[in-house]
């Protein structure tokens, strides 16, 4: 086994119930201080829409309070998704985060509505045309287009909208740009443009296969001379196995809920103790891989992702009602890596 390079979050907002989305809020820029402190590589904002549990569904709108909130981490959305808007309203929205922040934003962008297609279709300026997920790769081309900073980059001369790549905000370094997925679609996609790939394990535990295909069709560009995968892993940490079980079951709940059409905020642990007990064939539906224990059986399920993934980075993410027991989750993992004495080194 070997250990990832570098460990970052993924922060999805989680809403606990009886709270409200201004918590969920202030308990992100808690986090992301905590984050920067315990020398986490990245933070990354998620894109979540009509959600009672989630209260990320704006990350262009959170990243630079975070930001400006930290000092060091690298801030960035995981992710955008594209077919929801203008890929020149995405290069200016994260042209400005980058003059906000410079070199320390990520772009990662996505192609899933993450919502329902009924709330997907009320994000859509022109309805008649659906979701727009077929559109995704035409608009990733204009986006990488607007971005592209090398001389003879860009749309075409003749494009009606060559001129605006010039309009955008300055100032703000490099701004990488990353594609997140679980599909073959999107590590064949990756590959092909050359652009660093986020592989979604904690929907698709299966991912494994995305990364190899991945790093198999894989053409250097402009963006990346080689393979770069962060497998983004459900992971809580706690002072003892027992805990970190108990901690996991909000989640377990909301999951089983989510695969019968209901949508709820994060119970407390009490609640979901209950219910699972009267529900135990909802565990069983869950076969998305979950990392839990205390600290050191955790790396070492880490490390096995990693060597399965041959990841360069992982991605923690998590939904705890207790934003606490959240806290102290990272806590625990950082020490048991030495993440704060790893990133003073480098």
């Amino acid at each position: 086994m070997t250990s990832p390079t570098r460990l970052s979050v993924l922060d999805q907002s989680p809403i606990a119930a009886g709270s409200t989305a201004a918590q969920a809020v202030a308990n992100t820029l808690d986090l992301a201080r905590v984050a920067d402190r315990l020398g986490y590589h990245r933070y990354w904002l998620a894109e979540h829409h009509a959600s009672p549990a989630l209260a990320g569904a704006a990350p262009e709108a959170l990243i630079g309070p975070v930001a400006l909130a930290t000092t060091r981490i690298r801030v960035g959305s995981g992710g955008i998704m594209l077919p929801h808007y203008s890929p020149f309203k995405v290069a200016e929205t994260f042209r400005l985060l980058a003059a906000i922040a410079p070199g320390r934003i990520d772009l990662g962008l996505g192609r899933a509505p993450g919502s329902d297609q009924r709330t997907a279709l009320a994000l859509r300026q022109d309805r008649a045309r659906g979701f727009g997920a077929e559109d995704f790769t035409q608009s990733l081309a204009e986006l990488l287009a607007y971005l592209d900073e090398a001389p003879d980059g860009g749309l075409p001369a003749d494009h009606a909208f060559a001129v605006l790549r010039d309009t955008l905000p300055s100032g703000g370094g490099v701004l990488p740009v990353w594609l997140l997925g679980s599909s073959h679609d999107s590590a064949m996609l990756a590959a092909r443009l050359g652009l660093p790939y986020c592989v979604a394990d904690f929907i698709n535990s299966d991912g494994d296969e995305l990364a190899e295909l991945y790093r198999r069709n894989f053409r250097p560009s402009a963006h990346l001379d080689a393979p770069n995968v962060i497998a983004a892993v459900w992971t809580i940490a706690a002072p003892t196995t027992e805990e970190a079980a108990r901690l996991a079951m909000p989640a377990a709940m909301m999951f089983a809920h989510l695969m019968r059409g209901v949508l709820i905020p994060v119970p407390s642990i009490e609640q979901a103790e209950t219910w699972l007990a009267a529900n135990p064939q909802s565990l069983a539906m869950r076969r998305r891989r979950v990392v839990t224990g205390a600290p050191a059986e955790v790396r070492a399920q880490l490390d096995e992702v990693a060597t399965l993934y041959g990841a360069d980075e992982l991605m923690l993410v998590n939904i705890l009602p207790d934003h606490a027991a959240r806290i102290r989750s990272y806590e625990l993992v950082a020490a048991e890596y030495g993440l704060a004495m790893l990133e003073r080194a480098a």
